[in-house]
């Protein structure tokens, strides 16, 4: 993931503070609250209740749809709306969300907000200004306690734990009412929404209805009263008062305006959810399926190697993963097999499974670090019969070309990088989460997702999946003469590339993490 500066950063005038108050702050522990507390929630409860321990299911590939869902959820929660998220950049998107949860808390909505850690780097009193709701608590997830104040001691703290410092919490999920719930690829900020004028991610979300909204509203709830997770109140050596609340608002109120003056189109595609609601309409398109929520413990994070299987997502991904026998494809912004994952895969393309993969291209990915890990294992997997392809640089810096994937709308030159993560086993299930396949979402970060039962659903995951691969958006990376080339189409005409396309930083990136072993931090 690129880390630019985070959110919450809001619109703010936050204080650096070098000191921190105790950090024995008393942790109370709390629990999800049941659907029946709301009347939407026990709307939701009787629309499942027809189809006999089912969940809803639809897809929010489009990233304008993407936002929509979000700030629809906040405005149709009557009781409580947690959020858990790895990363959440400063942008016009992420202060039309905060501007409603704070509307949402006004009108006595439980709010709970896990952030990881990284989040908080130089924010510390700003977010627990939004904490000084009283509706509203926030919490950090394994933070590091000594050398808050600046950036430079953050480093320093952070290098003289590494072991536990580079375990981070990398889920996202968004759940209203314990009834309906957003999980996927996508942190909070423009890039995820089609609204960063440099940078935008394709990516894949899936809103829940029903009980799956409560399987992870348990998953919610292990994260969020683990002794890992602390009070922001604890990183601040004195609580922002109902007056510092207030000139936020204030300031946030004013921000949102000038966006409003500034950027007008931009604006009214974002406020959407407000003009033109769409999910009671969402509602009845929804893919009723059998399901299961998928997440790692906390305390994986705690372990001093690689943590204990049972931990692990991926242990209860294995039965998935091993029974596929006629097709399974992959769609991973970050790929980096490792000699397990290579096993894997050509193991079950020897057995005559069609393995297909969609990563990002060299000059598409925004780790090309990561691509320094993935590169070594391209031709072994090519030469088993995996198929991989790599999706080009789409419009913006470095010259991409063809159409926009995914149905994502930009406002400006943007480029697009891929940031989804989904499987698809034998056309038959799908898993879409925060997980991709690569040793630092295996062992390493916290992940979560869904496991849905749907032939429907899965086909349209899948078509997905086809549409990024077709040649005008991917380079097909294929052998010939024993060597790695790579195949796309430009107006119509196929060509060959013998040289891997990216800019020769993007190649001195990828060869140094090769060169001194990073692949097992990637």
């Amino acid at each position: 993931m690129r880390v630019k500066q985070p959110l919450l950063a809001l619109v703010l005038l936050a204080s650096l503070l070098g000191g921190c108050a105790s950090f024995d702050v008393q942790r109370e522990p709390s629990q999800a609250l049941p659907a029946s507390a709301s009347a939407f929630g026990r709307s939701v409860q009787a629309q499942a209740a027809s189809h006999e321990g089912k969940s809803g299911f639809r897809l929010l590939s489009d990233s304008t749809e993407a936002f929509t869902a979000r700030a629809e959820l906040i405005r149709n929660a009557q009781s409580s709306l947690d959020l858990q998220y790895y990363i959440v950049h400063d942008g016009i998107s992420t202060r039309m969300l905060v501007e409603e949860l704070l509307k949402a808390a006004d009108r006595g909505v439980r709010v709970r907000i896990l952030l990881d850690d990284t989040t908080s780097d130089g924010l510390d009193r700003t977010i627990a200004t939004l904490a000084a709701h009283p509706h509203i608590q926030i919490r950090v997830f394994n933070p590091l306690h000594l050398g808050r104040s600046t950036g430079v001691t953050r480093t320093m703290g952070r290098l003289l734990n590494l072991s536990q410092q580079h375990r981070r919490m990398h889920n996202k999920l968004w759940l209203a009412d314990n009834s309906m719930a957003i999980v996927g690829g996508r942190n909070l900020g423009d890039e995820y929404f089609d609204a960063e004028p440099n940078l935008n991610f394709t990516d894949i979300d899936i809103l829940g209805v029903g009980p799956v909204a409560e399987q992870l509203g348990h998953s919610f709830d292990q994260y969020w009263n683990s002794a890992l997770s602390k009070p922001i109140d604890a990183f601040v050596s004195s609580k922002p008062t109902a007056e510092d609340l207030q000139t936020t608002r204030t300031r946030l109120e004013e921000s949102l305006e000038e966006s409003r003056r500034q950027n007008h189109a931009l604006y009214q595609q974002l406020m959407k959810f407000a003009t033109e609601p769409r999910l009671d309409i969402w509602r009845k398109e929804l893919i009723w399926a059998w399901n299961q929520a998928l997440w790692d413990a906390p305390s994986k994070v705690l372990a001093k190697d690689e943590p204990d299987p049972q931990l692990l997502l991926t242990t209860q991904l294995a039965p998935e993963l091993n029974g596929v026998s006629k097709e399974l494809i992959m769609v991973s912004a970050y790929f980096v097999p490792g000699k397990p994952g290579l096993v894997f895969l050509t193991g079950r393309a020897d057995a005559g499974v069609s393995v297909r993969l969609l990563t990002n291209a060299l000059e598409a990915t925004d780790v090309p670090a990561v691509h320094g890990g993935y590169g070594p294992y391209r031709k072994a997997l090519l030469e088993h019969g995996v198929q991989l392809f790599e999706l080009r640089r789409q419009p913006g810096d470095e010259g991409g070309s063809g159409p926009r994937l995914f149905s994502s709308r930009s406002y400006g030159e943007s480029a697009s990088s891929l940031h989804s993560k989904a499987i698809i086993f034998d056309q038959k299930k799908s898993f879409i989460g925060s997980f991709n396949f690569d040793p630092r979402s295996v062992l390493w970060n916290t992940e979560v997702g869904v496991l849905v039962d749907s032939p429907e659903l899965a086909a349209r995951v899948r078509e997905l999946a086809l549409q990024g691969m077709a040649p005008p958006l991917s380079y097909q990376v294929k052998l010939e003469n024993d060597q790695v080339v790579w195949v796309t189409e430009d107006d119509g005409q196929m060509h060959t590339l013998t040289r891997e396309p990216g800019s020769w930083w993007r190649r001195f990136n990828a060869w140094l993490s090769d060169t001194v072993g990073l692949e097992r931090m990637l």
